[in-house]
């Protein structure tokens, strides 16, 4: 079961402290240490809007290029997209992650346009990055409920995705942590019958204690990947008292246990998460397992 690492991206954009990019590259080394070999590492956003991200361009030339290790950026716009293509392709990333807000509220407020027109400069977005040789992923952001008008029903998920055109994969994002099991469910059924063949992928997160919960049930209806950032650090903005997106040592002893084998080393997991959180001056990180440690435990 593939876990994507978010932290570099989603759990950094979302903390007030904005770290160095040799601080953020780091990061990356001991993600990739802990055995985790598919990373979200930067978004192409405005430096203004988002400074954590200011530094994105650098951070994908000083990363290690391993065999077998892949790289996802965040984009929003053909900008963003265009910023990753003027860069030399050895430092491009292998894979872009372009979201699209299920709810036309949300999308206003967060890109400033409604959702049939955010999928508009996706379709394009997609067929350009293709064109160049990268992966591209949708992401359907507040899939599972909106902060500003509440539920969000399957059926309106079934739509944005069916008229998306052609995807390397989906992902469905419960973006304020308002999601239960049998959404995801009804939403895997709803992804499935307008987008065909298209492998799944899940970003939870914990606000509300069932992003564990929500995993193990995308994994036992067959979704291919799902995200996560060490120490469960991140959060989202709308969401009050967010505590992060769910945690990757965590998840990873969850699956582990469950026999739905990562790659990922627990141990060396938590102890990148408890570093991390030093590094962010927070006071405790979400995860657990910095503090309960693996099981059984290593002599």
């Amino acid at each position: 079961m593939e876990i994507v690492e978010v932290g570099p991206r989603d759990g950094l954009q979302n903390e007030k402290r904005v770290l160095s990019t040799e601080t953020k590259i780091e990061y990356v080394n001991r993600a990739l240490a802990a055995g985790l070999r598919r990373l979200e590492v930067a978004a192409f956003a405005r430096p203004d809007r988002v400074p954590q991200m200011a530094d994105a361009e650098d951070v994908l030339r000083g990363v290690p290029r391993p065999v077998g290790v892949r790289y996802i950026a965040l984009v929003l716009n053909g900008r963003g997209l265009d910023r990753i293509l003027a860069l030399d392709p050895a430092a491009r990333p292998h894979e872009i992650n372009y979201v699209v807000v299920a709810t036309d509220e949300f999308a206003r407020r967060n890109q400033g346009m409604d959702t049939m027109t955010s999928l508009e400069g996706f379709r394009e977005v997609a067929a350009k990055a293709n064109n160049n040789g990268l992966g591209v992923t949708l992401t359907v952001a507040a899939a599972f409920g909106c902060p500003f008008t509440g539920e969000v029903k399957a059926d309106r998920v079934r739509a944005i995705i069916a008229d998306a055109g052609p995807l390397d994969e989906l992902c469905l994002a419960d973006t304020i942590g308002v999601g239960v099991p049998a959404q995801v469910i009804d939403l895997a059924a709803a992804a499935r019958e307008a987008a065909p063949g298209v492998p799944l992928r899940a970003h939870f997160h914990n606000t509300r204690n069932t992003g564990y919960a929500n995993a193990i049930t995308a994994a036992t209806l067959g979704f291919v990947a799902l995200d996560a950032s060490l120490g469960g650090i991140g959060g989202c903005p709308f969401a009050p008292a967010a505590t992060g997106n769910i945690a990757t040592e965590d998840l990873a002893y969850l699956l582990n246990r469950s026999g739905l084998e990562t790659g990922v080393a627990v141990t060396l997991a938590a102890e990148t998460g408890t570093w991390i959180g030093a590094e962010l001056v927070l006071p405790q990180v979400p995860a657990q397992l910095g503090r309960a440690g693996d099981f059984p435990a290593l002599a």
